[in-house]
């Protein structure tokens, strides 16, 4: 009986399972699970900016008015729900584990995109949208300097930051020494002009990052995004305007 034929093709060169190379395991956490941290923890902040706005726009109502707002604030709102004083402290520790997130989450991202890029730059990024992409960890350090010197200056009354005339539950007269002084008055603006940098791109974001696709929803996202980040930024530089022309004294 005549043999099986066999093929005259050459075998294809077989890799050992061995000398195969591993598959790359996915980063942990996941990037979408970090944009999305981004994204919960930077709309935390931009809720918290808006309101934080619009109680300290009743500083044009007198002292009596704004006092009384900064004792509802650190006594009684949500009272009796939770025992009187308690939430300022419960926000308080929601914007700071807030904050350690968004800046952890922040500075991954930042790391991977960087590896991710490798050593060759992308060319013809000159928009002011990249310009404030690329300036995104910059101005979130510069408005965390600003954070802890506003709360040492007008919240603990720590020197050199707040004025000589601190006095604890006076915040209308607080508010308006502090900004009495020039410099922090210009560096408060400085800080208020990062902030509208930071913030009108960081809510542009939380659209993409939420998964919005859509042309028509991305333009108003970034409509709302900018919205708001002028309101910010025209509301709170009234403030220290208006104490250095004596409109608020």
């Amino acid at each position: 009986m005549a043999g099986a034929p066999t093929s005259t093709r050459p075998e294809p060169d077989r890799v050992p399972a061995a000398a195969r190379p591993a598959t790359t395991r996915p980063p942990v956490p996941a990037t979408w699970v970090l944009k999305v941290v981004m994204a919960v923890t930077g709309s935390i902040f931009g809720v918290f900016v808006v309101f934080h706005l619009v109680g300290n726009l009743k500083v044009f109502l007198g002292p009596e008015e704004f006092d009384a707002y900064a004792h509802w604030l650190q006594r009684d709102l949500l009272a009796p729900l939770v025992p009187h004083g308690w939430f300022i402290w419960i926000f308080r520790a929601v914007l700071t584990l807030s904050l350690v997130a968004h800046v952890w989450a922040a500075v991954v991202l930042r790391r991977r995109a960087r590896v991710a890029r490798g050593p060759h730059r992308r060319q013809g990024m000159r928009t002011f949208r990249s310009f404030q992409a690329r300036s995104m960890l910059v101005t979130g350090a510069v408005l965390l300097f600003f954070v802890v010197f506003h709360v040492l200056d007008l919240t603990t009354g720590t020197q050199p930051a707040a004025s000589a005339e601190f006095v604890h539950g006076s915040a209308y007269a607080n508010l308006v020494h502090s900004f009495q002084r020039p410099v922090v008055a210009a560096f408060y603006m400085l800080a208020i002009g990062t902030l509208f940098l930071h913030l009108a791109h960081g809510l542009w974001s939380v659209v993409n990052d939420l998964g919005a696709t859509g042309r028509r929803l991305r333009a108003t996202g970034a409509a709302v995004a900018g919205g708001v980040g002028l309101l910010v930024l025209v509301g709170n530089l009234l403030i220290p305007v208006a104490v250095l022309t004596g409109l608020v004294s």
